[in-house]
């Protein structure tokens, strides 16, 4: 690898500085800048967790290793590009794989995405969309909101098309930083677009239009639940069943 594809100071897109504003992280890029191209797994807001689709059942000592190896390095800007250039460009696609899988379930956000990033300029790397929301998760966990929205036209612009999951999980960005106007155009953009609202879309949408007290939209959604969910009065009834009226009205 070239050794100047490393230590530029961030992370950036291809065609815009987006990572020169992120307000949190200082992301030490080990990679040049490029595209930026990133399953139902998790949206920030669900209990359980669904197996992304290259998640092997067990790390590798190679992956666990490189995970370990950059947590160490991550506040040292020159130990994190010798990890890099050792350690993970050494990693099969597999582990490669599975050591990203693991910073973004330990929630480490900046070597995610440096992973990320290194891992597109792989000779086996084609963008995917399941990549994209895994990212797209993480970013919106964090309260990215801005961040998360600029991978979500970066997909489509790599000539990919959003399914469910991946609007779900914007919605659920969204979400996480209160905008319920986005959350709904989204909804909206998601219907238009030929894509089927799932149980878990909706079990998002419910459970937090209740709890800010959007009693419109709420009957709203509600209505459209018999449209695309099988069983929709018992769908109904396990979702308000697991989540009961609260009276907070705070979102988390």
């Amino acid at each position: 690898m070239d050794s100047t594809s490393l230590g530029s100071p961030r992370l950036q897109f291809r065609e815009v500085g987006f990572w020169q504003k992120l307000p949190k992280f200082q992301l030490h890029s080990s990679v040049a800048p490029n595209s930026f191209s990133a399953p139902k797994v998790k949206c920030g807001l669900r209990k359980g967790t669904r197996k992304p689709l290259w998640r092997s059942r067990v790390l590798s000592n190679e992956a666990i290793q490189a995970v370990q190896s950059l947590k160490l390095a991550k506040s040292n800007p020159s130990k994190l590009e010798e990890v890099f250039n050792g350690r993970v460009a050494r990693l099969l696609k597999a582990d490669l794989l599975d050591a990203l899988a693991e910073l973004r379930r330990q929630n480490e956000l900046d070597l995610a995405l440096q992973v990320f990033k290194f891992m597109q300029k792989e000779v086996w790397y084609k963008p995917d969309l399941s990549l994209y929301c895994d990212m797209i998760l993480l970013l919106g966990k964090s309260k990215l909101i801005e961040f998360a929205e600029e991978l979500f036209s970066e997909l489509k612009k790599e000539g990919l098309k959003p399914d469910t999951r991946a609007f779900t999980e914007m919605i659920g960005a969204y979400i996480h930083v209160g905008r319920i106007d986005k959350v709904m155009e989204t909804y909206g953009l998601m219907k238009a677009s030929g894509c089927t609202p799932d149980e878990l879309t909706f079990r998002i949408l419910i459970k937090n239009l209740e709890k800010v007290g959007e009693e419109e939209l709420l009957a709203s959604i509600k209505k459209e639940v018999a449209e695309y969910v099988d069983s929709p009065e018992q769908f109904l009834r396990e979702v308000a069943k697991k989540h009961p009226k609260r009276r907070s009205l705070n979102l988390v």
